[in-house]
């Protein structure tokens, strides 16, 4: 059964899809967003696999952890999420290649510890690096962000400082302001020069995914609908954005606009975000100028 649900994982896996035990990742990145037909072809099976995987979970959600069932996998994507709000930009976007080992406890009233050792893979380059991290999933009756520490041999030190740099340059200095939909687009392409504001934005929409998390969930983007540059005085690049996400477990797709900045020294803050009402399959997103 668990071979199964790996299988299932592999097909939904999205651009910086959740960790996987010995998956290649040519798939994902040749089709490298989960889109919305692929959730409907596979509802039945989820639904199926679901069920046995609850029953799985109670089993295995504390002590020694099962490295290929959703427990560790979930809360591994968090940590993910984590990172990328951290260390991502237009030129690193951070994903978790492997979970290795992992623990889960109780801790009095404040909610349930996960322990993991992981490896973390930049998509960007395939560089993976080795991180420890702790995530606390709080208790209560209103959901919070679950707590992250992580610490990493060697946070990922590829340098992409000039690569960064002359991007700025380029769109601080541009006279038209960038506008784009559809990253990617329905067969999985996106233009290149488009790339690293497709990656920006899914740091930014890193922020989001990670506040939104819990021990039932697993976010991954499914697209970037459109990304619009903003008129700004000051030395940040200013982005609206409205991002597509997968919510793998519930096979929910759901809108979100962002509103934020970003520059080399400063990173990617994110200024505003807002959970959008559900649109009909087919209904075009708003223009988030």
């Amino acid at each position: 059964m668990s071979l199964r649900i790996i299988v299932l994982l592999a097909v939904l896996t999205g651009t910086i899809g959740s960790p996987r035990p010995e998956a290649d990742s040519a798939d994902m990145k040749a089709h490298p967003n989960s889109v919305p037909e692929t959730a409907e072809k596979t509802k039945s099976f989820v639904q199926e696999v679901l069920v046995v995987e609850k029953a799985e979970e109670n089993v295995m959600a504390t002590g020694e952890l099962n490295v290929n069932h959703y427990p560790a996998r979930r809360a591994a994507q968090v940590v993910q999420h984590y990172l990328n709000t951290r260390y991502g930009s237009p030129y690193r976007l951070l994903q978790v290649d492997k979970v290795h080992r992992g623990n889960a406890e109780d801790v009095a009233d404040s909610g349930r510890k996960y322990k993991l050792e992981i490896s973390v893979m930049d998509f960007i380059s395939n560089i993976t690096d080795k991180c420890s991290a702790e995530i606390l999933f709080p208790r209560g009756e209103q959901q919070r962000s679950p707590q992250v520490q992580a610490l990493c041999e060697e946070p990922l030190k590829i340098n992409t400082k000039a690569q960064e740099e002359a991007l700025y340059q380029q769109y601080k200095m541009n006279s038209s302001l960038l506008s784009a939909q559809y990253l990617p687009d329905s067969y999985g392409h996106i233009e290149p020069d488009m790339k690293p504001f497709w990656h920006l934005s899914i740091v930014a929409a890193s922020f989001i995914m990670l506040n939104e998390s819990s021990e039932d969930t697993l976010y991954n983007v499914a697209q970037v609908a459109n990304i619009t540059q903003l008129a700004t005085e000051n030395d940040q690049l200013k982005f609206d954005c409205h991002v597509l996400l997968h919510e793998m477990v519930s096979q929910e797709i759901i809108h979100w606009k962002l509103l934020f900045t970003w520059s080399p020294p400063d990173g990617v803050k994110v200024l505003q975000m807002e959970q959008l009402p559900h649109r009909h399959e087919g209904e075009k997103p708003p223009n988030t100028n």
